[in-house]
């Protein structure tokens, strides 16, 4: 605990100084718009429905919106966004659209003040700054590099913080337990089950032999995701390779030495920096004959394959709970467990499956037996684009 202590307190003052840094070259916030992987819990899980989704991030560009009940007492909350993404952009829409639901219900307003930094470290620390210089009652960091940053500047000024998206809050150093968090910080996360993306590979393609592993070796969402399917192929004598990027056109390469590799499967966890480029390489994969298993759903959307994971919609609706909790009925951040979710539910894009070669209902059926829910989806840039 002493450890963790010390290095919250370096990792604040390094972080100030970047803060300090970041105001004197810019005078306002820049307008703009994911995580990680966590052993499971036995914290509670839900399946409340999520709400539907608004255009925003558009109405978000705002500098603030008030939603709920504008006749009722203001809470302020300050929400950080870590990159466009349709996943992480699912999340802030229903952030936004619960906050409005909540608010009505119980007669108060939230006056949300939003920012993304776009992956920018500084940048992500000048809107911090700024959200506390507007005196914010709470902050919602989406995906783990805002919520080590958020919990970082309000090491002397404990505000509240509600992340969503981090996949692994206790390897990130966010939280004590998932269970009692211990500080001024909770949330929701994204865990994923890679034995079980593992399973769907090997159900679809019991002759497998050789895995690719597409990841950016800077996202902590990707760190244990890849150690557990390596141990997990191993344990099988399965040959695995892996590629690695970060910007789109490093991960383009990365998807063509993948190719090249001749591999028969390819899995991605809840990586933001592929989520990013999914849109430019799902074509180099089924044109291969290669389906790319991943750690979202939004990454079917975006034409891969197979998305496996949480209802990120669902996702956001308990993010927003979870600032009603704290806000509204006083609840603890040190004690309001992190909040779990059911990895249960497989996404396969059917334009994508098509172009494998595959038959759907074959896939379905072999789905079937390791998922809660198989679903369908057509790729589109984003989930309000669907039907459009």
């Amino acid at each position: 605990m002493k450890n963790r202590t010390l290095f919250r307190k370096l990792l604040s003052l390094a972080l100030a100084a970047v803060m300090v840094l970041a105001l004197a070259a810019c005078g306002g916030t820049e307008e703009a718009a994911p995580a990680t992987d966590a052993p499971a819990t036995d914290a509670p899980a839900t399946d409340a429905p999520a709400a539907d989704a608004p255009d925003a991030p558009a109405a978000l560009a705002l500098e603030s919106q008030v939603v709920g009940d504008p006749a009722g007492e203001t809470y302020k909350v300050g929400v950080c966004n870590y990159v466009d993404d349709a996943s992480l952009n699912q999340i802030v829409s229903n952030i936004l659209s619960q906050l409005d639901a909540v608010g009505k219900d119980r007669g108060v307003a939230f006056d949300v003040y939003y920012d993304n930094c776009n992956a920018d470290a500084a940048v992500l620390n000048q809107i911090i700054a700024n959200f506390m210089a507007d005196d914010v009652d709470l902050m919602v960091g989406v995906a783990t590099p805002v919520a080590m940053a958020m919990q970082a500047a309000t090491l002397e000024d404990p505000i509240p913080v509600i992340f969503s998206a981090v996949s692994d809050p206790v390897g990130a150093d966010l939280v004590d337990s998932v269970e009692a968090p211990g500080a001024n910080i909770t949330g929701t996360s994204d865990y994923l089950n890679t034995d079980a993306v593992m399973n769907l590979i090997f159900a679809a393609d019991p002759d497998a032999d050789k895995i690719g592993f597409l990841y950016d070796l800077g996202q902590d969402s990707s760190t244990t995701a890849i150690a557990d399917a390596k141990k997990f192929l191993d344990d099988k004598g399965v040959e695995y390779v892996e590629r690695n990027g970060s910007t789109v056109a490093d991960i383009m390469l990365a998807a063509d030495a993948l190719v090249a590799d001749g591999v028969d499967a390819i899995f991605t966890p809840s990586d933001n920096s592929i989520m990013t480029a999914e849109l430019s390489i799902y074509e180099k994969f089924s044109q291969a004959g290669i389906p790319h298993y991943t750690g979202a759903d939004s990454f079917a959307l975006n034409g891969a394959f197979l998305g496996y994971g949480v209802d990120y919609a669902n996702l956001g609706v308990e993010t927003a709970n979870m600032v009603a909790q704290v806000l509204l009925d006083g609840a603890d951040p040190a004690t309001l467990g992190v909040m779990t979710f059911d990895n249960g539910t497989a996404t396969i894009n059917t334009e994508t499956c098509a172009a494998l070669g595959l038959d759907l209902e074959t896939v379905k059926a072999a789905f079937t037996p390791f998922c809660t829910k198989v679903q369908e989806i057509t790729t589109a840039e984003s989930f309000e684009d669907i039907g459009a």
